[in-house]
């Protein structure tokens, strides 16, 4: 065991075990308080909230409640190690929600894999929470798990494997292409991987302005081609091309898109790609190929990992506790695509209008002090602008109650 390995472990064990806690937040140092925390006063807003369902969020946490929700099947980096060894990793994510956003979440583990029960019992929980976020749930039975509660769920429904990564990566896109000066209706892209964060960040960038004509994707047994029989999610990126690997068609692209495995990318590749190429090499904990050796072949490259020991992270913590956290307090019904297009925008604004803006820093760090405040409420306004939110808000008081609440988070 190597020494990082050894002082996960004592980080995890020392004290109180785990990294997460219940807090009570209303006085119980008397009796009248427990008569009001509990019986017979508990009765009160019990009455009111099955006159009106809405004040729920009126009279108990659930408005800043998010469910992380797992069966462990795809854990980071990991793979199919089951619900409980996931639970250190869901715990971590409750820990960067109230970290950055002051959102509580409970981790919940479900030994299920089937993902019709699986549906099931995620829909079953959600009177406890105001959002659920699902993570580390394979593919390709996270789609149908997250559009099937998404159908039959009133909030927010955000698969953050798939979602976050697609719009942090979307973020570094953007800003690479305005380092370069490319037409983003130009590029050609070539995405090593077709799981269920690959295909969600093609979603994105076509969104963004690609077309996806330009777009070459290979999954472990080559280019997905018309002739292959494939997954619906897969066939939408199917070309018409004799082409059969990632070489084939790797020529004079200007992006690499890597979500996949180690050493999928190789020097010869790069060398094949056009100038100044735009290099996410996202497989964690090893990527593709390596930045210093990108950097051999192509020193101009633009590059991004999915490591905190290289520059350009993409980090999913970047945007997911904002998206809730805006979803929260416009009471939105769904995490919907103006929403994440304007956490996208947000987050390139933001790099883009720091000092350290260039190559090296094309999308901000997650312990940049402005992201509550600088992109929380473009996602408000936009969650309002396209009918989901429930709540209004004055976008003035909102900024007001953000930098309040960031000062806390300090």
């Amino acid at each position: 065991m190597n020494k990082l390995e050894q002082q996960a472990l004592d980080y995890h064990a020392a004290g109180q075990r785990g990294k997460i806690a219940i807090q009570v937040t209303k006085p119980v140092a008397s009796q009248a308080d427990l008569s009001l925390a509990y019986s017979p006063g508990v009765a009160v807003p019990c009455v009111e909230i099955n006159k009106n369902p809405a004040k729920a969020y009126e009279y108990t946490a659930k408005g800043n409640l998010v469910g992380v929700i797992t069966n462990g099947t795809a854990v980071l980096g990991l793979g199919d190690i089951g619900a409980l060894a996931g639970k250190p990793v869901m715990e971590g994510k409750a820990v960067l929600f109230k970290k950055f956003a002051g959102i509580d979440a409970f981790d919940i583990e479900i030994d299920e894999t089937d993902p019709d029960k699986l549906i099931d019992i995620i829909a079953a929980l959600h009177p406890t929470f105001g959002g659920i976020n699902l993570e580390d749930i394979k593919a390709p039975e996270c789609f149908q798990i997250e559009r099937t509660l998404r159908e039959r769920l009133s909030i927010p429904v955000f698969h953050d494997d798939q979602h976050g990564t697609a719009i942090v990566v979307g973020t570094g896109f953007l800003n690479a292409l305005h380092l370069t000066g490319r037409d983003i209706s130009l590029v050609k892209v070539v995405c090593s991987g077709a799981g269920a964060a690959a295909i969600a960040c093609l979603d994105m960038l076509v969104d963004l302005g690609v077309r996806r004509e330009n777009v070459y994707v290979c999954d472990s047994r080559g280019v997905l081609t018309t002739e292959r029989e494939l997954t619906a999610e897969k066939r939408a990126w199917a070309q018409a091309t004799d082409a059969k690997t990632l070489s084939d068609v790797i020529g004079m692209a200007d992006v690499f898109l890597g979500l996949s495995g180690p050493g999928l990318l190789k020097q010869d590749d790069v060398k094949k790609m056009a100038a100044r190429p735009i290099v996410f090499a996202l497989a964690n904990p090893e990527p593709e190929l390596r930045p210093e050796l990108i950097r051999e072949v192509a020193p101009d490259a633009i590059i991004a990992t999915g490591r905190s020991d290289y520059p350009n992270q993409i980090n999913n913590a970047l945007c997911f506790p904002y998206l809730f956290r805006a979803a929260l307090d416009t009471g939105a019904t769904t995490i919907n695509q103006e929403m994440k297009r304007a956490c996208v925008v947000a987050l390139a604004e933001m790099a883009r209008s720091d000092d350290q803006f260039g190559k090296q820093y094309i999308v901000p760090t997650l312990l940049d002090k402005r992201l509550l405040t600088g992109v929380t409420p473009q996602i408000a306004v936009a969650a309002q602008a396209s009918g989901v939110a429930r709540r209004q808000i004055d976008a003035a008081q909102y900024r007001a109650q953000l930098e309040a609440l960031a000062q806390t988070l300090l």
